[in-house]
């Protein structure tokens, strides 16, 4: 998968098939937390809303504005928007939308600006491609769906 048609459409396969799994997730699998300091279902999949959100931004910014500084501080903004205490009918809903979103974003980075570059460093620079951002996500996305939908 080389294109940005094909990941796009990867990201739409991987929303529509997490939308059977998630029917098959009980509301006390979506809350239980393996461990205080650990997030829940809900919150994972809270944090994969957050990086839909970080990554449309990184997309959209770093098309007009070269080596944009745009920094993502994932536990707080878990623990900021309290993903725990939302209706997980809620969570989900935006988790997709958001896909979806960041799919038609992806379809429409034109092809000379994916080596454009954002600064993604805490306290340092930290540089990488719009089209590394594409393909991260993905990883992200796969990663943390897969936890989310084991031990349902």
């Amino acid at each position: 998968m080389n294109s940005v048609l094909d990941k796009k459409n990867e990201i739409l396969h991987l929303v529509n098939q997490a939308m059977i799994d998630f029917e098959n997730i009980s509301d006390e699998a979506w809350n239980d937390k393996p461990q205080p300091l650990k997030w829940s279902k809900k919150e994972l999949l809270g944090h994969l809303v957050d990086s839909a959100v970080n990554n449309i931004r990184r997309l959209v910014v770093g098309q007009y504005e070269e080596g944009v500084k745009i920094i993502y501080h994932q536990d707080e903004w878990v623990n900021y928007q309290n993903y725990q205490g939302a209706a997980i009918a809620e969570v989900i809903m935006l988790w997709k939308l958001l896909n979806y979103q960041i799919s038609r974003v992806i379809e429409n980075v034109p092809e000379e600006k994916l080596q454009n570059t954002c600064d993604t460093g805490k306290g340092k620079i930290e540089m990488h491609t719009l089209s590394f951002f594409i393909d991260d996500y993905l990883v992200h996305l796969k990663y943390h769906l897969n936890q989310i939908t084991l031990n349902k």
